[in-house]
């Protein structure tokens, strides 16, 4: 599935559920309303962050998933933008953390190219 149709995807289910422009105005509420951010519990100014809030339309998240888990599985590390900071993350992270953390930067791409109304150009994506 290609940026363009995802984007199309998340376009056609923010459309339907009548989410207004407030609501994804910034990428990271896109993050929050699709369920790709961690849960948070804080007091006494520490805060914790538990697993993904699974909040949002489930469809649009196991999409996005499963694009992170493909670009995991199939990237050429060495060529590609975010070899050095696949390998990093998954150095210190479990596999399934690195899925989400790259189905949520692909869920900020697909929103960028929204707002823009540009087409993708993967050299201002690091």
């Amino acid at each position: 599935m290609s940026m363009t149709s995802n984007s199309l995807s998340l376009l056609h289910r923010a459309q339907s559920k009548r989410l207004y422009k407030q609501q994804l105005a910034h990428a990271v509420r896109v993050a929050a309303w699709l369920g790709l951010v961690p849960k948070q519990h804080s007091t006494g100014g520490k805060a914790r962050l538990l697993g993904i809030s699974k909040r949002g339309d489930p469809y649009l998240r196991r999409l996005f998933v499963h694009g992170g888990r493909a670009v995991l599985a199939q990237v050429k590390r060495e060529r590609h933008q975010f070899g050095a900071w696949l390998d990093r993350l998954e150095a210190r992270s479990p596999r399934n953390v690195a899925i989400v953390a790259m189905a949520n930067k692909i869920a900020r791409m697909a929103w960028a190219v929204l707002t823009s109304g540009q087409s993708y150009n993967a050299a201002f994506s690091t």
